[in-house]
C-alpha cells in the first residue's frame, strides 16, 4: 500500500542499475538541467571571447574550459545521482570535513587574484574553490545533524547544526564573503524551519542577521560601499551594476542579437558573475524567463518529490540542496537587476568556472539520487533502525 501511495519503484531481481536509475530518477529536473547546462554554453560562446582576446588567448578558450569542466560536471552528477542515501550521508561528511580544513587554510595558502578576497587556491593550471563544494556538503552534514535529534537518546542536532552553520557564516564574513556566508545561513534555516523549528526561533536567527549586517556596515569600508551603492536613489553607469542594469535594459524583449552586445566587452566578469546580462543584452527576455522556469523546475519539482518521504535526512537534505540551488540563482539574476546589494556569486551551472560548475554536479546529484522514487517505511520503522 505505500509504495502504491508514495509511487515507489523497488528494483526488478536481477535489474541492471542503470535502467533502475532511468525509472527511479526525476527525468524532467534532469532535462533541466541538462537545458542549463546547454543555456551556460550558449552564453559562454558569447561571454568569454572578449575576455579571451583581452587575455592573448584563442578565442574559445574559455569555452573550451567550461566543455570540459561541464562534462566532469555532468558525469559526477549521474554517477552520485546513483548512490543510496546512505552512502551519500557519509560521503558528505566526508567532503565536508574536506571542505572546512579547505577553507580553514586559505588565509595562509590561498590567493586573491586582485580581487581583494581570498577565497581561491592557485593550483597553476586550474584554481579551486573550497566555499563552492562547502555548500553542498554543508546541507548534507547539517540534515544529518538535524535528523539524528530525531531519536529518542540522539544528540541535540540541531543546536549543533546552528553552531556549525553561525561558524561557517563568520568565517566566510571574515574573507569577506558575505554572499556565501548569507547563503549559507539562508539554507540553514530554511531546512531548520522544515524540521520543524519555532518561527519565533527563527526570527531570533533573522534579527541577529540584520544586527550582524548593520555591524559590518558600519565597520567595514567593503560592505558600506556596496551597500551605499545599492541604496543610491541613482546607478553610476560606470560601475558594474550600472554597465550590467544598462544592457538588460538594450536587450528589450528580444534582444540584440547573438555576438551583438558590448557589455562583454567592458564587464570583466561577464562571463561569470553578470552573464545573465549578456543573456538579456543579447538574447533578450525571453531566453532569461527560459533560464528562470529551468531552475523553477528543478525546485519545485524536488520539493514536491520531497513531501511524500518519510526519512527525515532524505527529506532535510533533499530540501537544503533545492533551496540552496533555488536562492543562488535568485541572488546572482536579484544582484544584475539590482534588486540587491553585489554579492560576486555565480549563477549555477551557467557561469563559468570550474570549482562553480563540478560543486553544482555534485550537489545535483545528491539531489537527484535523494528525490528518486524508493520504498518508503513507516516512521517508527525509521527512528528504530537508525
Amino acid at each position: 500500500m505505500t509504495e502504491m501511495v508514495y509511487g515507489a519503484a523497488p528494483a526488478k531481481p536481477g535489474e541492471p542499475i542503470l535502467p533502475h536509475w532511468w525509472r527511479t530518477v526525476d527525468r524532467w529536473s534532469l532535462a533541466a538541467i541538462l537545458g542549463l547546462f546547454l543555456a551556460g554554453m550558449l552564453l559562454g560562446l558569447a561571454a568569454s571571447p572578449p575576455l579571451a582576446v583581452k587575455n592573448g588567448l584563442p578565442a574559445f578558450h574559455y569555452v573550451t574550459r567550461q566543455a570540459a569542466f561541464g562534462a566532469m560536471a555532468l558525469a559526477t552528477m549521474v554517477v552520485v545521482s546513483m548512490l543510496s542515501p546512505a552512502t551519500l550521508r557519509r560521503l558528505g561528511v566526508l567532503a565536508f570535513a574536506g571542505s572546512v580544513v579547505a577553507l580553514a587554510l586559505l588565509p595562509a595558502l590561498g590567493t586573491d587574484f586582485g580581487k581583494g578576497a581570498i577565497r581561491w587556491y592557485s593550483l597553476g593550471f586550474v584554481s579551486v574553490q573550497p566555499s563552492e563544494f562547502l555548500k553542498p556538503s554543508f546541507a548534507i552534514f547539517a540534515a544529518w545533524l538535524m535528523a539524528a535529534s530525531y531519536d529518542v537518546s540522539g544528540p541535540p542536532g540541531r543546536l549543533l547544526s546552528f553552531v556549525v552553520a553561525v561558524a561557517l557564516t563568520a568565517t566566510l564574513a571574515l574573507q569577506p564573503d558575505f554572499g556565501q556566508a548569507g547563503l549559507i545561513i539562508a539554507t540553514w534555516g530554511l531546512m531548520y524551519f522544515a524540521a520543524g523549528a519555532p518561527v519565533l526561533l527563527l526570527g531570533g536567527v533573522g534579527a541577529g542577521v540584520i544586527g550582524a549586517g548593520w555591524f559590518a556596515y558600519h565597520n567595514s569600508e567593503h560592505v558600506a560601499r556596496r551597500i551605499d551603492g545599492f541604496l543610491a536613489s541613482e546607478v553610476d553607469p560606470r560601475t558594474q551594476i550600472g554597465y550590467a542594469t544598462n544592457a538588460i535594459q538594450e536587450g528589450g524583449f528580444l534582444g540584440v542579437g547573438p555576438g551583438n552586445g558590448q557589455v562583454k566587452w567592458i564587464l570583466p566578469d561577464a562571463h561569470t558573475d553578470f552573464i545573465i546580462a549578456v543573456a538579456a543584452e543579447e538574447f533578450g527576455l525571453i531566453l532569461c524567463v527560459v533560464i528562470m522556469a529551468l531552475y523553477l523546475t528543478v525546485v519545485v519539482r524536488s520539493l514536491l518529490r520531497l513531501v511524500g518521504e518519510r526519512d527525515p535526512f532524505i527529506r532535510l537534505a533533499g530540501t537544503g540542496l533545492a533551496v540552496l540551488l533555488g536562492m543562488q540563482s535568485l541572488i546572482n539574476m536579484g544582484v544584475a537587476v539590482r534588486l540587491l546589494p553585489a554579492k560576486g556569486m555565480t549563477l549555477p551551472l551557467i557561469s563559468y568556472g570550474g570549482s562553480s560548475l563540478i560543486a553544482a554536479g555534485l550537489g545535483l546529484g545528491v539531489l537527484l539520487a535523494l528525490t528518486r522514487k524508493r520504498p518508503q517505511h513507516d516512521i517508527d520503522d525509521i527512528l528504530g533502525t537508525r
